[in-house]
Order: C-alpha cells, then sequence, then structure tokens
C-alpha cells in the first residue's frame, strides 16, 4: 500500500476514511488471531474453559495480567510465551492502527508548512 510523499497534496477525506478501514479491518484480523492463539492455547494447556480461556486470552493480551493461575509446566511456558508475544502484539496492533492517522497529522503540518515556504 503507497502511502503520499511530502510531495503530494493530502488525499482527500473519503479517501483517507476509506485507508483507515482498511488499516482498521487489519488490525481486527490481528486482534482476532492474537485472541484465538491464547484461547486454544490456554484451552489445551491450562485445561481451562473456553470462556476462561478466552477471558484470559484478552487480558493478557491487553495488559491487565492473568486471571487463572496455570498448574502445569506446559501451560506456565505456554503463559509465558504467549505473554512476550502479547507484548509486542499489542504495541505493534496499535502502531498499524494510528499509522495513517499520524502519518495524515504530519503530511498536513508538512504540507502548510511548505505552502509557507513558497
Amino acid at each position: 500500500m503507497k502511502l503520499e510523499n511530502r510531495r503530494e497534496k493530502v488525499i482527500p477525506l473519503p479517501n483517507f476514511l476509506f485507508r483507515q478501514a482498511r488499516f482498521g479491518l487489519f488490525t481486527l484480523v490481528l486482534i482476532v488471531f492474537s485472541v484465538l492463539i491464547g484461547t486454544i492455547g490456554y484451552h489445551h494447556f491450562g485445561q481451562i474453559s473456553w470462556l476462561d480461556s478466552f477471558h484470559m486470552a484478552c487480558m493478557i493480551l491487553t495488559g491487565m495480567g492473568p486471571v487463572a493461575e496455570m498448574t502445569s509446566p506446559t501451560a506456565k511456558i505456554f503463559s509465558s510465551l504467549y505473554a512476550l508475544y502479547s507484548g509486542v502484539a499489542f504495541l505493534s496492533i496499535t502502531a498499524v492502527f494510528f499509522a495513517p492517522i499520524i502519518h495524515r497529522l504530519l503530511h498536513i503540518l508538512h504540507v502548510e508548512q511548505s505552502d509557507k515556504d513558497n
């Protein structure tokens, strides 16, 4: 996906909203994928119910912390690896979602500055 460079004009608002929707859809896919991995892993390794597994995966993914204690060594290893993945995934997903907004803001500021220079 090509974003406009500093020499190009800022894209119209409807085009920007379409771009933001595409990035939003991609972030939603990443969130669903991440929660799905956690839910299946906690259910399989932690031997907890599907609902509790979903709850645990969501809490870990958002950085809130665990809600159920993992008792087996494999459950603890999965929980540790998922927590590491979740920390990186949460920051990355946030960056992907806000990238078009920040790009547009910086592009607008740069275009306004360039107009004043000319």
